[in-house]
């Protein structure tokens, strides 16, 4: 009895310690130098999998009074009715059984009913992480710390909420106020993410110049495989790019309007192309990822067209859309919380670099002017300092630590966008892709809003990128780098 218990809080001390070991993983400590960034990405990552449980199991098995969930709730004395209704009453009109529906009949005003759910679903857990990542930019504008404190009790709040969105009607607050804000969020973050893709562009190629440099400096022509690497990768984008234009023309080529949209992409990706080649800034492999996105860009506008003779897509899943949107936003989730120069491209001023701790710096001349090269830099019998000198605030903080916290106010607002953006990703920007007696969408006005926003965002994101080309060259007395 006695070896029993004892094997027993021999167990529980196991499970308790680790228990303690993975909670203290996912919300991290608050010790200094921290930010938070990676448990924000984990609570995102959270809200990806709870949008998806809820667009293909929950709102669905609501809807159809099917599914563990739905008889849960229903088995709790007066909760039943009102979830039923919170999920169904806003999307009647997709129900063919229903006297004042217009879906049709039969399967297909089901699955219109069921998505139209499954579209509501999403933008539950994605309105709760918007808001919180709004109100937490507001809260560590004031006090940065707060990013990184307290994210047990964040957790729980997200997971109340949740529970109590279950209870909150689709109209007006989810279908209709957010809905509208998350497009324009949506439409934001697509231009954000060519700040994204722009940096991690530039980090690949100089990784593997880097490479192709240190291979050369230990036996001279072995770096020629990086480089080659880099061309292999520059030609496979851009043959992605001819293919994917080929099919666009192919397929969506059929109006007016759609083509129109292709034969301006194709033109924006020669121009960027030929504008980077004649100078020396940014790296062809900038160019390739750039005019790849804008031809994904091209794809998603075209594809929103609500008329049926233009859109052979319409009333269809969006797989290949969702698959490389979601891909997308796991890059910026990966940028957000792991990538320290998403902090140096939000603010060049948040850049953390050593300090020189030579002569120079010491009197404040370090512009190279006045070097002498037969003065060693160091006397032979002192040592060499070494390390990374930090400056201590009157606060008694360590300078690295209040530069860490900087900006990750702008690195919330930022996760704030990309919750937007994956509520449009997985909901096809706000769309029930029912179609009417002509195959054309059941809501066109949705589908050329969406166009319009895409549209606008694909020109800002080309325009930003040629910028990035042309500046350096106009104002050639500036920094840019």
């Amino acid at each position: 009895n006695i070896m029993g218990q004892t094997l027993s809080l021999a167990a529980v001390y196991c499970c308790c310690s680790a228990g303690a070991s993975l909670c203290n993983s996912c919300f991290g400590t608050t010790a200094t130098g921290t930010t938070g960034r990676k448990r924000s990405v984990l609570l995102l990552g959270l809200v990806i999998a709870f949008s998806l449980w809820f667009q293909y199991s929950v709102g669905p098995g609501i809807v159809s009074q099917s599914g563990w969930v739905w008889k849960t709730y229903r088995a709790i004395p007066g909760t039943g009715k009102l979830v039923y209704h919170a999920w169904y009453d806003s999307c009647a009109q997709y129900d063919g059984n229903n006297e004042d529906g217009d879906g049709g009949e039969g399967l297909h005003s089901e699955a219109l009913l069921e998505q139209c759910a499954g579209n509501a679903g999403v933008l539950r857990p994605t309105f709760l992480a918007t808001f919180y990542f709004l109100a937490n930019a507001i809260a560590t504008r004031i006090v940065p710390s707060l990013n990184r404190e307290a994210w047990p009790a964040k957790y729980t709040i997200f997971f109340f909420g949740l529970l109590v969105s279950m209870f909150v009607p689709n109209n007006p607050l989810f279908s209709g106020i957010y809905l509208w804000l998350a497009r324009l969020g949506a439409g934001i973050f697509v231009v954000m993410q060519q700040v994204i893709l722009i940096d991690v562009a530039y980090n690949w190629n100089d990784s593997w110049v880097e490479k192709a440099n240190e291979a050369d400096r230990l036996s001279y022509g072995s770096g020629t495989g990086w480089l080659h690497a880099i061309v292999g990768v520059c030609v496979a984008f851009y043959s992605s790019c001819a293919v994917a234009i080929g099919l666009l023309y192919t397929h969506f080529a059929d109006c007016p309007g759609n083509t129109w949209v292709i034969t301006l992409t194709l033109i924006a990706v020669i121009g960027l192309t030929a504008l980077q080649l004649a100078g020396t800034e940014g790296s062809l492999l900038t160019s390739s990822i750039i005019s790849l996105y804008s031809v994904y860009l091209c794809f998603s506008i075209v594809s929103k067209n609500p008329r049926g003779e233009c859109n052979p897509r319409l009333g269809k899943n969006d797989v290949w859309g969702i698959t490389i949107g979601l891909l997308l936003t796991i890059v910026s989730l990966i940028w957000t919380g792991w990538s320290w120069s998403a902090e140096a491209r939000l603010d060049v001023n948040a850049v953390q670099a050593a300090k020189s701790v030579g002569p120079a710096s010491a009197n404040g001349n370090d512009n190279g002017e006045n070097l002498n090269l037969d003065v060693p830099f160091l006397n032979g019998e002192e040592a060499g300092t070494s390390g990374l000198v930090t400056e201590r605030g009157s606060n008694g903080e360590d300078g690295t630590d209040s530069a860490s916290l900087t900006n990750v106010w702008k690195l919330n607002i930022v996760m704030a966008l990309i919750s937007c953006y994956v509520a449009m990703i997985l909901t096809g920007w706000g769309t029930v892709d029912g179609l009417d007696e002509n195959h054309n969408a059941a809501n066109p006005t949705v589908g050329r809003w969406n166009m319009a926003i895409l549209g606008l965002s694909q020109w800002l994101a080309i325009g930003l990128y040629a910028w990035t080309l042309v500046a350096p060259r106009v104002f050639p007395d500036r920094d840019f780098s």
